[in-house]
């Protein structure tokens, strides 16, 4: 009897949702995941030993084997047996960097598992709890692999008291991220544990890894290891036995199938946050339950552009069975769709199959989508929208070096922006310039490189530019806004947004949307930041951290044009009226309203203009003040150069706001200006010798000093080529 072959495994194991897992690598960068992911897709029998850990067949751009770090989230699908029984692994590669954190974000929608990898040497590190914090929003379930343990043997010769206690030091710190994050009811559920086997060590590039439960299996003992690297002529020949003895991807796939839920367990707590529908209804039902037969829900997390295929969405089905031909509706585009191929996907080669039941992880073809979108076959309340955890803060201008490129420039920008929704491209009608929002120097250079090599157009860009934030700083007079036709007239005031509210709307309690109808648990949440019960239940619209409030009463026609409202009070959110830039802590109220009876008198151009007036004069009497982006980085360096860093935070306007001695290095934790940080990297090396290593850990808007806001509006105004009379009231 011929064996089995590979797909047709993945085809039947897809049908048993028990037998699934969902799993993705998340770390900080340089902690060793793409090595580790290779080690496991050998281990499923999909590479050869010679190539596992050196290969990278995760990073499939040119860029990424470059660079040596992984820019895109990369999926892969295959079996592992445990216990006698076949499973199918649907696991996801992403990011460390913390540019290119989007594609964690967007990856934990998918799964019901994470492996969090720290380095052993390194221990934890601030994007280690940043990546933990995106899989713990998501209710995404952490087990610990503690990668590089050879380094403690070879490199820094720990006895294995040291060593334990460096293991001990690296669960604490992550079980107490855990305790810090998770929801409530996952707090103590979700710890992990070196006996009962959520914890495993060894080292990705040589192939093994050990925990309580294999060791107690097979009974292999810590001295062994200890003993291949003494005994053997290189760490590589030590690598070679204990890779026969304790295979990283039998380890660490039997920990993931033990400690990770299936689909099924898992839908039952994570729908609970991901989805805001009647879990009554029949699609609530469907989704809970992760039902095959129900309505189908489909949530792409990444769009992947191929030359020959076109756009291949990749995501998870929540319900339902996706099968090839399916006419669908996307429903955050409000636009029906065809499916025209489904894909099991493996890293950069993918196997199409006719149909997949929910619970797996796929690909889809032919549909025009975007990552985050919810995909079913009859109009239905989509998924909560993916929050990324930081914003945007650099801005390149960019165009074509010859101008017919043009029309190709902008078709590659549409296609990037699916490739990667973190970043923003934002087309100036006025100046005909197009502008590159990412999320630091590198992503931007990333996305400059691809678009030469990888989509063939040769560009030039500006230097970078910092994007500010608009708010104010006193509640307002009420201003009118007038329609041009005098026969509308609406109140404004506006006031700074209380932190508590902010805080509520930037981690994600608080969503942002507009409100349709008297919603309930939006004013409670109101009312916990110590809003007035009134005020909150009035509460239309929330967006990118501003809020609109209608406090007027008893006016017959307003909800006939309060879209329109919304719409310029998106609009000036977006454009504020110092510089057109974006606004953040504003709550604007509407007071009052003049509206003609005939509907045919208050159309879009008689409420656009009146509403956007209004709203800007608004701002405009209530001290209006630029906030600054600032970042706060752990930079580690070793003792002799510490004088020099604080001179350098210090030169940049920064803050320093600890300083601890581990060893030879001293960790510095400093908030520095954005705009002082262009040019970082190579600053920092050159202060350092080279030596230093800084780490992102946090991003906020706070005020920029008063006596640069003059300077910094007038620099803004001419880039954009402003005239007094385009911004202002």
């Amino acid at each position: 009897m011929a064996a089995e072959k590979s797909i047709d495994k993945i085809k039947r194991l897809a049908k048993d949702p028990e037998h699934i897992r969902n799993i993705a690598t998340c770390a900080h960068i340089d902690h060793g995941k793409t090595t580790f992911s290779d080690n496991l897709l050998f281990g499923a029998g999909m590479m050869s030993e010679a190539l596992a850990g050196k290969q990278l067949a995760l990073d499939f751009h040119e860029d990424e084997k470059a660079r040596g770090i992984t820019i895109d989230s990369a999926s892969v699908s295959m079996v592992h047996e445990f216990d006698g029984k076949e499973y199918l692994i649907n696991l996801i590669d992403t990011p460390g960097h913390v540019d290119f954190g989007g594609d964690v974000t967007r990856a934990m929608r998918a799964i019901d598992g994470a492996i969090l990898l720290t380095c052993a040497v390194e221990g934890v590190m601030p994007q280690t709890e940043t990546v933990l914090r995106q899989a713990l929003k998501e209710r995404v379930k952490p087990v610990l692999f503690i990668n590089k343990t050879d380094r403690l043997i070879t490199q820094q010769q720990l006895t294995p008291e040291k060593m334990q206690e460096r293991f001990v030091k690296i669960i604490t710190e992550v079980n107490t991220l855990i305790k810090d994050i998770a929801p409530e009811e996952f707090k103590e559920k979700w710890q992990v544990n070196v006996q009962d086997g959520s914890v495993a060590f060894g080292s990705a590039f040589h192939n093994w890894a050990l925990n309580i439960p294999y060791m107690q299996e097979k009974s292999i003992t810590f001295k062994e290891v200890l003993d291949a690297y003494a005994n053997s002529s290189t760490p590589e020949e030590a690598g070679k036995i204990l890779a026969k003895k304790a295979p990283i991807h039998e380890i660490v796939l039997n920990m993931c199938i033990k400690h990770h839920p299936n689909p099924k367990v898992a839908q039952e707590y994570r729908i609970k946050k991901l989805w805001h529908g009647d879990l009554e209804s029949k699609d609530g039902k469907s989704l809970l339950s992760c039902d095959p037969t129900g309505p189908l829900f489909y949530c792409p997390i990444k769009i992947v552009v191929d030359p020959q295929a076109g756009e291949i969405a990749i995501g998870r089905i929540f319900s339902g069975t996706m099968n090839k031909g399916d006419h669908v509706y996307l429903n955050r585009k409000k636009i029906p769709a065809r499916i025209q191929q489904i894909f099991i996907v493996n890293g950069a080669k993918r196997e199409i199959v006719d149909s997949i039941p929910a619970g797996n992880v796929i690909g889809i073809g032919g549909v025009a989508t975007a990552a985050g979108e919810t995909i079913t076959y009859e109009p239905s309340e989509p998924f909560e929208e993916i929050v990324h955890l930081f914003e945007p803060v650099i801005t390149k201008a960019i165009e074509a070096t010859k101008p017919a490129d043009l029309p190709k420039l902008i078709e590659v920008l549409r296609i990037i922006v699916k490739e990667d929704p973190t970043l923003k491209v934002e087309i100036n009608e006025e100046t005909g310039e197009h502008l590159l929002h990412g999320m630091g120097e590198l992503h931007l250079e990333i996305i400059e490189n691809r678009i030469k090599t990888e989509k063939g157009v040769q560009v030039k860009t500006s230097p970078p530019i910092v994007v500010y934030r608009e708010t104010v700083s006193k509640d307002s007079d009420i201003y009118e806004g007038k329609a041009p036709n005098k026969h509308n007239k609406l109140y404004f005031r506006v006031e700074p947004l209380d932190a508590a509210a902010y805080k509520a709307i930037k981690s994600g309690e608080i969503r942002e949307g507009r409100s349709k109808k008297k919603d309930i648990a939006l004013r409670d949440k109101f009312v916990e930041c110590d809003w007035d019960s009134k005020e909150a239940t009035n509460v239309k619209d929330i967006f990118n951290g501003n809020v609109f409030v209608d406090s007027t009463r008893g006016i017959v026609a307003l909800p006939e044009v309060i879209d329109m409202i919304l719409d310029m009070f998106e609009d000036v959110m977006k454009f504020g009226p110092i510089a057109k830039e974006p606004c953040i802590k504003v709550k604007v109220v509407l007071t009052d309203a003049k509206l003609h009876e005939d509907g045919i008198h208050r159309g879009q151009g008689q409420m656009y203009p009146a509403v956007r007036d209004g709203i800007r004069a608004a701002m405009m009497g209530a001290a209006p003040v630029l906030y600054e982006p600032l970042q706060i980085h752990l930079i580690e360096v070793p003792v002799d150069y510490t004088g020099e860093i604080t001179k350098l935070v210090s030169n940049k306007r920064g803050q320093l706001l600890e300083m601890n001695q581990e060893d030879t290095r001293t960790m510095i934790k400093a908030k520095i200006p954005v705009a002082e940080m262009l040019g970082w990297s190579s600053d920092l090396r050159s202060a350092t010798a080279g030596r230093g290593i800084s780490s992102l850990m946090d991003q906020m808007f706070e005020k920029l000093p008063m006596d640069l806001q003059n300077k910094i509006i007038q620099q803004i105004k001419t880039r954009k080529g402003l005239k007094e009379s385009q911004v202002g009231a």
